[in-house]
């Protein structure tokens, strides 16, 4: 019966390499978002002269140079490149006199944010100048925290929203490369803000000059309402108090803290407003890659993937994919400059790169809802330390070996469960759970959390106010999302790779519980209020800032970046990148009958650790390789006769194992006739890897596992795609390091095999390719990264489906 599978599998498989090249093999999104930035920025490279400036003009070309060199940079290019240095050369090489006259305030601006982004350190000095040249230049008098055109004569400058906004987004570049901006500077903006907000509706609009009351206050506008948000958040980070914190550093975590009504008030505009298509409130169409510029920013600094029903990313990608020019890749908006190609085009690499960045962590948004509007909660429990995850993810992303640019963003359930379902989730691959109280989870949310659980991502929580409820329920929880009997968080060991993967700490201070679930420990609890000092942390520290709560701030962050590192690996996906569930699984079992269909072999060393890794295979060769393959995949013991029916067996573990010798003899029939048996060792185990070995050795005592040489075809195009390098990550120093760095590097892949009659019976990696194909792995796991394991277990197929299974009828089981 198979005989007939097998030849029809090959004739599909060679079909397709005669066809189509493999490198077409590629997500459509992804391609589509990448190609429309690599085409931004070859237009921008073009566009620039020999001088490394871009042309403009002259009252406005540093900061228009300033505006390309920051998109290009924020792109993917280094300081290092040819074009960016040029640019930087031309920069530095600007007097004062340059960029003063009517549009000082935002060339100085785009140009702090410029040298920012290059982070040169011999550009300190110049970014502290320009920085002071910006302080001098706040209004005082009047218009109080205003910025104006010009930064000179002060006392005679009216102000307005636009000129304040990139004053600001200046001045916090400014700060992350380490100059000081006085206290007074932010307080007096905030109070700016505040005061020109809209009390009718919650957003800005533009005005030259302060509103008196209602009179003559403008109508809001998109562009003007993302830039009040994104200036509160600024100015909110800058302004942290340690009001209340006790002599000894403690900090009064049990405190109920108010929402930022400014900051609210003007998501909900948003919410209601929310457009791609044009700058709501603004005049005519005026305006619109200059407001779709601050979506990106207003939604990534206050941690929002939806302005109302609205995902700001995925809209505003669609609309610049959809005005690219298609002949030389630029973009024009409409407006004095950003009509212009070259200041359209930054305008729209800022938002598609920055808005790209990664999501690291969504914090669960949860609780009771109004009885007449479901979008409003009657209780802040969730959030009552409501910059915690974003002030971690800001931390991580000036470290090393980290993305330089990470985002957190808040996951409300209630609306995951009635829209997107499982894939509103999987944006982001740690999900954080907090709050002072006992949880309270519908079904429906409690099946969610179960499902983001199972296709391999992460869950970390801790109480507010080490609430004692909170932890029994938690308990409760995860009882509930695990399989019976696997569902009791334990004290994790001192030698978990936790304690070591980042910062050295000490297990008897720091008590971590987790569940053990697939690959990894994919669920930890910590019993104490971390989030409250993730709170306090501060890029630059508040004046006097007690001693004692600064080395707690040290001590909670620090646990913080370990569970991140260990859950995520350093690598967490951008969102392009971003697996979609398939919600038609029902309908992907019931493909045709005689297609490919592969057994996973069961046995007693954790055989289902990553239970979706062959399906999640299976489901990758469906759609880019173009191969028909059954994702309903059989688990079978060796000792079943049904293994004959299937071409390839396939076989993961952690544990150590032993076979009975019956079954390693249906093995050894089994291969000698023509089947493939394909295994690898989650995240590199080592009690399993030596189990697997001694297996092998006792089915073929005559041979041994021997490395396939990266020349063999296995590895080539001839069977699918050219995978000689691909990137792994191992322990530092070798596999008996001790210690929890591990590095990634691009070499070339280890599989090992048994030949039979001249072809590879055993296919063989002691380095993970299942927990990666689940996106399980964590920063201790030795084995390739998700996008390699892919490949490299797509061509392992392809290659096994090229062997014949030589079978007899009567052997076959009924």
């Amino acid at each position: 019966m198979y005989s007939k599978m097998v030849g029809r599998g090959c004739l599909v498989l060679a079909l397709f390499i005669s066809s189509l090249p493999v490198a077409e093999c590629a997500d459509l999104a992804e391609n589509e978002v990448k190609q429309a930035i690599e085409r931004g920025k070859k237009f921008l490279i073009q566009e620039q002269a020999q001088d490394g400036s871009w042309v403009a003009e002259p009252e406005v070309q540093v900061g228009i140079s300033s505006l390309c060199v920051l998109s290009l940079l924020n792109s993917g290019m280094t300081a290092q490149d040819p074009t960016i240095r040029r640019g930087l050369q031309y920069l530095r090489s600007r007097s004062q006199d340059d960029f003063g006259g009517r549009n000082e305030t935002y060339q100085v601006s785009l140009m702090i944010m410029a040298l920012s982004a290059a982070k040169e350190k011999s550009d300190a000095v110049r970014i502290a100048d320009l920085a002071q040249r910006l302080e001098n230049g706040q209004i005082t008098s009047n218009n109080v925290g205003a910025w104006s055109y010009g930064l000179k004569n002060v006392s005679q400058n009216l102000g307005d929203q636009s000129n304040t906004q990139f004053a600001i987004l200046g001045l916090r570049e400014a700060v992350e490369a380490g100059a000081s901006v006085s206290r007074r500077t932010w307080e007096r903006a905030r109070d700016y803000w505040e005061r020109n907000q809209s009390p009718v509706d919650g957003g800005w609009g533009y005005l030259v000059g302060g509103a008196d009351g209602d009179v003559g206050r403008p109508r809001s506008s998109g562009s003007m309402t993302v830039a009040g948000v994104a200036s509160l958040a600024i100015i909110q980070q800058m302004l942290l108090s340690d009001a209340d914190v006790a002599a000894d550093g403690s900090p009064p975590c049990c405190n109920e803290r108010p929402n930022d009504m400014a900051i609210q008030n003007g998501l909900n505009w948003l919410g209601r407003s929310f457009s791609v298509h044009h700058n709501p409130g603004g005049p005519g169409h005026s305006w619109l890659l200059y407001y779709i510029y601050g979506i990106e920013r207003a939604g990534r600094l206050t941690g929002q993937r939806f302005f109302g029903d609205y995902d700001w990313y995925r809209e505003g990608t669609a609309k610049l994919l959809a005005i690219q020019n298609p002949v030389d890749g630029h973009w024009v908006g409409t407006g004095t400059y950003e009509s212009r190609p070259v200041c359209g085009t930054s305008l729209a690499l800022l938002f598609l790169s920055k808005g790209l960045s990664p999501v690291l962590v969504n914090k669960l948004k949860y609780g009771m809802r109004h009885p007449n509007n479901p979008n409003v909660l009657l209780d802040n429990n969730w959030n009552r330390h409501p910059r915690d995850v974003r002030n971690l993810t800001e931390l991580i992303s000036s470290m090393p070996r980290w993305p330089k640019l990470l985002t957190s963003q808040d996951l409300d359930l209630a609306r995951a469960v009635k829209t997107g379902g499982i894939n509103s989730m999987m944006q982001a691959p740690v999900l954080f759970i907090t709050g002072p109280g006992r949880l309270s989870f519908s079904p429906a949310e409690t099946q969610l959390i179960k499902e983001y659980l199972e296709e391999g991502n992460f869950i970390f929580a801790c109480p507010t106010c080490q609430g004692d409820d909170f932890e029994a329920s938690f308990r409760e929880l995860v009882t509930q999302i695990v399989p019976p009997g696997e569902g009791e968080l334990k004290l994790l060991p001192p030698d978990h790779p936790v304690y070591r993967i980042e910062h050295p700490l000490q297990p008897d201070g720091v008590k971590l519980y987790g569940v053990d679930f697939g690959c990894r420990t994919s669920i930890m609890y910590s019993p104490e209020d971390l989030g409250c000092l993730w709170d306090y942390w501060a890029k630059v520290d508040p004046p006097n800032r007690n001693v004692q709560l600064k080395a707690k701030i040290v001590r909670a962050t620090q646990i913080g970046v370990n569970v991140m590192a260990y859950a995520t690996g350093r690598e967490p996906p951008d969102k392009t990148q971003v697996r979609e569930v398939a919600q038609n699984k029902g309908e992907l079992d019931q493909i045709e009958r005689g297609l490919l269909q592969i057994a996973q072999i069961k046995h007693e060393g954790a055989w289902n650790a990553a239970p979706r890794a062959l399906r999640n295979l299976l489901t990758s060769l469906n759609e880019s390789v173009g191969m028909a393959a059954s994702t309903k995949t059989r688990d079978l013991m060796l000792s079943d006769k049904n293994i004959f029916r299937y071409p390839i067996l396939y076989m993961h573990g952690r544990n150590r194992f032993t076979t009975p010798e019956d079954e390693r003899q249906q093995l050894r029939l089994y291969l000698d006739r023509g089947g493939v048996l394909v295994a690898d060792s989650c995240c590199g185990a080592k009690p399993f890897d030596k189990s697997f070995r001694d297996l092998i050795k006792q089915v073929y005592p005559d041979r041994k596992l021997e490395r396939i040489p990266v020349t063999h075809e296995l590895f080539s195009e001839k069977i699918g795609q050219d995978i000689r390098l691909l990137r792994r990550r191992t322990a530092e120093g070798g596999e008996n390091t001790v210690g929890g760095n591990f590095t990634t590097r691009a070499t070339e892949p280890i599989l090992e095999g048994i030949e039979v009659d001249g072809r590879y019976s055993v296919i063989y990696s002691r380095y993970d390719i299942s927990c990666a194909l689940e996106r399980q792995t964590s920063g201790n796991c030795e084995g390739y990264l998700p996008e390699d394991a892919v490949k490299l277990g797509t061509n392992i197929i392809l290659y096994s489906m090229l062997q014949n299974l030589r079978l007899q009828p009567g052997e076959i089981a009924p």
